[in-house]
C-alpha cells in the first residue's frame, strides 16, 4: 500500500482524522497523520520533518471565499496559490468523486494560503481572483509533495455571511469536524490507487466526423442566428457536449411542443421519423437537420426495402433514439429485433429485409443478423455495413488494448450507446472495463495494483474529456504512455446549406 501522510494544522482537525483513520485498522499503518500547527511559519517547519511517503495530503476546517459554499460542504483543491506560485492537485476531480459518494455537498476550485485569517472586504478581493476557499499552510507544504500524488481537503466552516467571528461559527465548526471524519478512507483509497502504470490509448478514439458535424451545426446556428437556438434531444449523447452548448444558449427540448413557433430549431445526429418533420413544417420551425448522414443512408435503406414490399427487421435497441428515428420511415412494414431469440417472432410468408443501429457492437449485430438469414435464407441486408465506420474503428481498438491491460476506462455517457459497447466489446475479451463520464469517475478503488490500463472515448465524448481523464491518472502517479491505433480516419461530412459560410 502508498505510505500517506494528512498534515492538519489543529489537533482538533487531526483528533477528528485520527478518530475516523482508527476506525479502519488493519495490517497498514496508513495514514500517518501529522500536525502541522497554524499558519505558513509552522507548516513550513513541519514539511521539513514529515516521514517518508508516497502521497501527501493536507486535510482540515477552511474558510469560504463564495458564498455557494456552505458550512458542512466539502472542498477539493485543482490547485493551491501561494507567495512561491501555483501547485495543481492533478488527481482532484477522482478524489472529489469519490468523496461525493459519501453524501457530501463538494466543490472544487482554487485554494489560496495567506499568512492571516482573512476576512470582509480581503474576501471579495480574493474570490475576484477565483479562489473558492483560503488557508494558511497549503502552499507551504505543497513544496514537500515534489511529483509525488497530493490533495488538499478543507471541510468550510465559515462563509462571507458567517465569518469566523460570528455566534454561526460553532455551528459551522461543528458540522464541519462532522464532515472532516468521512475524508479519510476515500484519501486512503485515493493513495491505494497511486503508483506508476502504463496507459495504453485506443485509437482512433473520441469525436467521430459526425458528431463534429453535429456540434459545429449548433456551434455556427448560435454564431448565425444568437440563442435561443432549439434542439431536439441531445444533439449527441454526451452530458459535456450538451452543457457547453447549453451554456452558450442552446436549449434542449424533448419534444417539439416545446419550441416556440418559428423558432430556429436543430434535429440531433441520431435523426428524426418523418413524422417528425412534419410537425416541425406546421409549426413553422425554421429546422436544421443535423442527422449523421450514415443514419440518413439507413433511413433512405427502410425506405427502399418497404417500398420493395419487404418486412424490415431493424435490428437495435429499443427506445434509442436513432431507432425510433428509423421505425418511423416505414412503422407498417419495419419491426425491431434486439436479439436473435426475436426473430422466431418475425412472420413467416413474407420476404425480409434487416437493417442495423449503427452504433451496435459488430458481434451483437452480426449474432442476430445470422439468426435472420437462417430461419430466411433469402434475407436481404444493406448494400454496405450499417454499422458505422467510427463504432466498428473505436471497438476494434479498443479489442487490442484490452488484450494487455489489467482495466479498461471508457471515457463515455452512460446513455451514449456506442460507449457502452466499448465496454461490452473490453469486456468480451476477458478484461474488466468501466464507463466513465470524466476524471470524476476514475474508480480509485479499481486501481490498486492495477499495472496497465487501456483508455478509449466513445465516437460522442469529447477528446478533452479524454485528455482531462489522462491528466487525472498523471497526478496519481507516473505514467508511461503507448498508442494502440487499428486505422486513422479521414472521413468529413459537409454542412448542412443552413449552416454554410459563403
Amino acid at each position: 500500500m502508498t505510505r500517506l501522510v494528512v498534515c492538519a494544522a489543529l489537533g482538533i482537525e487531526a483528533r477528528a482524522l485520527a478518530r475516523e483513520g482508527a476506525q479502519h485498522e488493519g495490517p497498514h499503518e496508513d495514514p500517518h497523520i501529522v500536525r502541522t500547527g497554524m499558519g505558513p511559519a509552522k507548516a513550513r517547519a513541519a514539511a521539513r520533518d514529515l516521514p517518508e511517503f508516497g502521497a501527501l495530503a493536507v486535510a482540515g476546517c477552511g474558510g469560504a471565499l463564495d458564498e455557494r459554499l456552505r458550512p458542512g460542504d466539502l472542498f477539493v483543491a485543482t490547485e493551491v496559490r501561494g507567495p512561491s506560485g501555483t501547485v495543481r492537485c492533478r488527481s482532484a476531480e477522482p478524489l472529489a468523486g469519490l468523496l461525493e459518494k459519501t453524501g457530501a455537498t463538494v466543490h472544487r476550485g482554487p485554494l489560496v494560503t495567506t499568512d492571516h485569517i482573512v476576512s470582509g472586504a480581503e474576501r471579495a478581493e480574493l474570490a475576484a481572483t477565483g479562489a473558492l476557499v483560503a488557508d494558511m499552510e497549503s502552499a507551504e507544504l505543497a513544496a514537500a509533495a515534489g511529483d509525488r500524488p497530493w490533495a488538499v481537503v478543507r471541510a468550510i466552516v465559515d462563509t462571507p455571511g458567517r465569518p469566523l467571528v460570528s455566534p454561526a461559527t460553532l455551528s459551522g465548526g461543528t458540522a464541519a469536524l462532522r464532515r472532516l471524519r468521512t475524508v479519510v478512507p476515500a484519501l486512503r483509497e485515493w493513495a491505494d490507487a497511486a503508483g506508476p502504470r502504463r496507459l495504453l490509448l485506443a485509437g482512433p478514439r473520441s469525436f467521430c466526423a459526425g458528431v463534429e458535424r453535429a456540434v459545429e451545426i449548433v456551434e455556427r446556428a448560435l454564431d448565425l442566428h444568437g440563442p435561443p437556438v432549439y434542439v431536439r434531444k441531445q444533439i449527441v449523447h454526451n452530458t459535456h457536449v450538451v452543457d457547453e452548448l447549453r451554456g452558450r444558449g442552446a436549449v434542449f427540448v424533448d419534444e417539439l411542443d416545446e419550441v416556440p413557433a418559428g423558432s430556429v430549431t436543430v434535429f440531433s445526429a441520431h435523426g428524426v421519423a418523418p413524422a417528425v418533420r412534419a410537425e416541425a413544417d406546421r409549426r413553422g420551425l425554421r429546422v436544421i437537420d443535423a442527422t449523421c448522414p450514415l443514419v440518413s443512408k439507413v433511413h433512405a435503406e427502410a425506405r427502399r426495402f418497404s417500398a420493395q414490399g419487404h418486412l424490415v427487421a431493424l435490428i437495435g435497441h429499443a427506445g434509442h433514439e436513432e431507432v425510433e428515428g428509423t421505425l418511423g420511415e416505414a412503422p407498417s412494414s419495419t419491426v425491431l429485433v434486439e436479439t436473435p431469440e426475436d426473430v422466431a417472432s418475425l412472420p413467416a410468408g413474407r420476404r425480409v429485409a434487416y437493417l442495423t443501429q449503427t452504433t451496435l457492437a459488430a458481434d451483437e449485430a452480426g449474432e442476430v443478423a445470422s439468426a435472420i438469414t437462417r430461419r430466411f435464407p433469402d434475407a436481404v441486408g444493406p448494400h454496405t455495413d450499417d454499422i458505422c465506420y467510427a463504432t466498428t474503428n473505436r471497438q476494434e481498438a479498443v479489442a487490442g488494448v484490452a488484450r494487455d491491460s489489467d482495466l479498461v476506462l471508457v471515457v463515455g455517457s452512460s446513455n451514449s450507446s456506442n460507449s457502452l459497447r466499448l465496454v461490452e466489446v473490453a469486456e468480451g475479451h476477458g478484461t474488466p472495463a468501466v464507463l466513465i463520464d470524466g476524471p470524476a469517475d476514475i474508480p480509485l478503488g479499481r486501481l490498486k495494483d492495477t499495472g496497465v490500463v487501456g483508455l478509449t472515448a466513445g465516437a460522442s465524448a469529447p477528446p478533452s474529456v479524454l485528455d482531462a481523464v489522462v491528466d487525472a491518472l498523471r497526478g496519481l502517479g507516473p505514467v508511461d504512455i503507448k498508442e494502440h491505433t487499428v486505422t486513422v480516419e479521414t472521413t468529413e461530412f459537409t454542412l448542412p446549406k443552413e449552416v454554410r459560410t459563403p
